[in-house]
This record gives structure tokens, C-alpha cells and sequence, in this order.
């Protein structure tokens, strides 16, 4: 972390500042609604312990679903300049590595007096939406309010549930009430989706693997898959973050975008369409890629995941800009969305804690806290501080993946290309999911060749997995 310019402890001053804190935030403001009556619940990681956000749903007339999503007012304690602050704006993003989590937030605050844990009440800001059955958004609206979770709910066990293949969950049995209102979520969440990937959003499928450490020792790969509770949270997600873009611009103040720019390699991504029998135009376009990676989902399922991830690879990093009032930023590529900031998780992200301070600013009718050229700094050190904790996380799970291979090298493993460029080639074999270098025999790769490889060396303290290809003929185009 500290050779990638990121602080993992906290110091001393902002320790201090978290010691004299012992309640959660009181201080509501004019304009607070008193939310806690409703039947509020989180889903998240079964490990989560910094919940940023709940949800709640109710029928309307009309085939039309209102949804509620809170997310924890996290501005209500961590003031912009404090100790905390001054930490959190160094970093910017918590960072979670195999071994250990490193708070953006003195766990104090983040798991605790501003995490929306279950049965506490807590501050949060409430993004209200009204779905229609065609997924378009009826009306929206933003406010502070108080909230009261009353259901932690966990993605596997859920997504189990909704799809009929396992029994509710206990804590959702115990909360009379909830279960209808998640089934209810799930069907706006269908809503959303669909009418997203009719507007372009791309329906990827990716696996990423969670090292299983046990005793200090690294066990297991372990798949992590996306599901259906995922989806109706991401889903939700997309939804808020793009009303508070929208919000702010209604209201005259700047926001921190998140965007994903055009594709600058889509020529890449034309031919391996090409090479599946598929046919894209010349020009990006998201809404033929869309069409082109679902026909592929539904004719190989299976592989479809290996795709995804070269299609991943190929759209580039997301980044965040600054955006003036009635600014035309470039949207987001993957998502389909032209508004699109982040809001949604305060206790572990930067950008959504800027992103609330300017929300409040509009709540209270005062200026923006933060000037153009502030957000625009800002903006570029959020991108960087990213990038530099994503390459920590990697290289924590790549040490860890070198761990579990160090005493099967010689064996070979079927990969595909994840990146192919002057700095090197590097490919993702299949089982287990293990990322690293092609070493020998890579004249000719580009990303998505699917190849067999070899296991040359591992490197744990640094992170090196080195491959060589097993054999130098014709690599099988995706």
C-alpha cells in the first residue's frame, strides 16, 4: 500500500477523533422525515459488516412499485476537513485484501455508529422512486431521513430463496413482513434491468476468485459468482446514483460522474465477435454489443463467462470527472446511463461522501462545498487512489493464488488472454481462476485467445504467477 501511495493506519489524530465519539449522529436537520416504520432491510456479503445501504418497496396504483433506497449519512459525523476526513480523502477507497481489510473509516464509524446495522436506527438519505411496469422512473426524489434496519439479509442465501432452490432465510423468517417486501424489490429490480439492456446496458457474466485463508494458511480459490440478489441490488444501485446525478443538476450544483468511456479498443472486440459467427459495426455501439453478448448467453452459456471477461478487459478502467451544472459528460459505456454518479456507499468510497455533501448542499439551499477546480482535483485523485488499491487488492490476491500453485508447477491449465500489450501478456486460467504472466511464447495473443499454459514459477512475496505456452501453434481465436 505504501509504495502505491496509500496509508494503511490510520493516524494519530484521527484515532483520537474517532475515540471521542460514542453515539451515532443526532443532529437531523430542518427537513428530516422519520422513516423507521417501514420495513427496512440490507443484502449484502454474509461477512459485510459496513452496510451502506437499505431498501423497502410498496405497490402502487397502476402496476406501479415505489422504492425507497437509504444510504447512511456518514457526513453526519465525519465532517469535511476533520482528522477522519483528511484520512479518508488520502485514500479514498476502503481496501480489501485476502489477508485483511483496510477501512477507508476507523471501524468505529464504519462498521459501527454509521453502518445501518440492524435494529439501531440511524441517519441515512433516502432516493425515492416510483417504478412503472415498463421500468421507466414515474418520479424521484432525495431527502434526509431517519431509518431503522430491521432485516440483514446475505446474497447467497437470498438469491437461493428467490430462485426456489433453497429455504428463507432464518433472519428474513424472523421479520414478519420482509419476505413480501424482497419478492416486491426483485420484481422492480426486473423492471430496471430490462429496460436498461433494451437501452444497451451490457449483460456480462464474470467469476472472480476469493482466497480461503484458514489459520493463516491460504486453502482454497473459492468462485465468486454473481446472482440474483446481486442483480437487484446493483440494479437499485444504478437506479439512485443516477436520480442523485440528475438531482444535483436540477439544482444547480456540480457533481463527481462516474464514467466509462468510449471503448478505444473495439476493434479488438469486433473481431472476436467476428470469430463467433457474430457481426458488430465499425463505430462502438452498446446496444449491438448488448444483443451480440446475449445471443452468445443463450447459445453457450457455459463459456460465456471467458467472454465477458475479454469484453471487460477491452472496455477499459472507469474513472470519475468533474461535472458542471447542465454539463454534458460522457456517461457510462457498460451501463447504459448518461447520469450515473456514486452515492450509494459512503462508509468505503470517497466519492460518495463528496457526493453527499453536495446533496445536503442542495437540501439546505447552499452553495456547493467544493469548487469546480477542487472536484476536478478531486475527481483525478479518486481515479488514481482507485486504480493504486485495485493493483493492491490484485497483487494481495495474486501472492495469495502463488501460495496455493507454489508446489504444482509443471502442471498445465487451459487460460485465455486477459491483456496483451508492450508490457507483457497475461492470461486467466480456467481452474482455478489464477491470473498471470505468459512468459514464453506469446508472439501473436491478443486478449480473448483461449490457450493451454504451463506453470513455470511462482513468486509469492511479490505476487508473480509466470506461465509459458504449452504449445506454439495457431492460438484458438474466441
Amino acid at each position: 500500500m505504501r509504495d502505491r501511495g496509500l496509508e494503511p493506519d490510520f493516524p494519530p489524530d484521527a484515532r483520537a477523533e474517532a475515540d471521542r465519539l460514542s453515539s451515532p449522529a443526532r443532529d437531523a436537520g430542518a427537513g428530516t422525515r422519520d422513516m423507521r416504520q417501514l420495513l427496512w432491510s440490507s443484502i449484502d456479503n454474509d461477512d459485510s459488516r459496513d452496510l451502506d445501504q437499505l431498501e423497502v418497496a410498496e405497490a402502487q396504483p397502476g402496476d406501479a412499485i415505489r422504492v425507497w433506497v437509504a444510504i447512511a449519512d456518514v457526513d453526519a459525523l465525519v465532517k469535511l476537513g476533520s482528522a477522519i476526513d483528511r484520512h479518508a480523502k488520502a485514500n479514498t477507497t476502503s481496501v480489501y485484501t485476502a489477508a485483511r481489510i483496510f477501512p477507508m473509516l476507523p471501524e468505529k464509524l464504519s462498521t459501527g455508529l454509521t453502518s445501518l446495522n440492524d435494529g439501531e436506527d440511524r441517519l441515512a438519505i433516502v432516493m425515492e422512486m416510483t417504478v412503472a411496469a415498463d421500468g421507466t422512473l414515474a418520479g424521484s426524489d432525495l431527502y434526509p431521513a431517519w431509518v431503522h434496519n430491521r432485516c440483514k439479509l446475505a446474497y447467497d442465501s437470498v438469491a437461493a430463496w428467490l430462485d426456489g432452490t433453497g429455504p428463507m432465510p432464518p433472519a428474513l423468517a424472523a421479520a414478519p413482513g420482509v419476505d413480501a417486501q424482497v419478492r416486491l424489490q426483485d420484481q422492480a429490480a426486473s423492471r430496471l434491468r430490462r429496460l436498461r439492456h433494451e437501452h444497451g446496458a451490457l449483460d456480462l457474466e464474470t467469476s472472480e476468485a476469493r482466497p480461503v485463508i484458514v489459520d493463516g494458511k491460504v486453502t482454497d480459490l473459492k468462485e465468486d459468482k454473481p446472482n440474483r440478489a446481486k442483480q437487484l441490488i446493483e440494479d437499485f444501485m444504478v437506479a439512485a446514483n443516477g436520480v442523485t446525478a440528475r438531482f444535483l443538476d436540477q439544482h444547480g450544483l456540480p457533481s463527481l460522474r462516474r464514467v466509462v468511456r468510449t471503448p478505444k479498443r473495439w476493434d479488438r472486440i469486433v473481431e472476436l465477435a467476428a470469430g463467433l459467427g457474430g457481426h458488430l459495426p465499425a463505430a462502438p455501439d452498446a446496444r449491438a454489443l448488448n444483443e451480440f453478448l446475449e445471443q452468445r448467453h443463450q447459445q453457450d452459456p457455459t463459456r460465456f463467462p471467458e467472454l465477458s471477461l475479454a469484453v471487460i478487459k477491452l472496455l477499459g478502467p472507469g474513472e470519475y470527472v468533474a461535472d458542471p451544472p447542465g454539463g454534458d459528460p460522457p456517461g457510462h459505456f457498460g451501463l447504459a446511463v448518461e447520469d450515473y454518479t456514486h452515492s450509494t456507499a459512503p462508509n468505503r468510497r470517497y466519492p460518495d461522501l463528496i457526493t453527499h455533501r453536495l446533496l445536503k448542499a442542495a437540501f439546505g439551499k447552499r452553495p456547493a462545498p467544493y469548487s469546480m477546480d477542487e472536484l476536478t482535483q478531486l475527481a483525478q485523485h479518486c481515479t488514481q487512489q482507485e486504480d493504486a488499491a485495485q493493483k493492491v487488492e490484485r497483487q494481495v490476491r495474486k501472492s495469495a493464488a502463488a501460495l496455493l500453485l507454489e508446489n504444482r508447477v509443471g502442471e498445465a491449465f487451459d487460460a485465455i488472454v486477459t491483456g496483451a500489450s508492450d508490457k507483457g501478456t497475461w492470461v486467466r486460467t480456467f481452474h482455478p481462476l489464477v491470473e498471470g504472466r505468459l512468459e514464453r511464447g506469446f508472439q501473436g495473443l491478443d486478449v480473448g485467445d483461449k490457450v493451454r499454459v504451463r506453470l513455470i514459477s511462482t513468486d509469492v512475496e511479490r505476487g508473480f504467477i509466470d506461465f509459458a505456452r504449452e504449445n506454439h501453434g495457431q492460438a484458438k481465436r474466441s
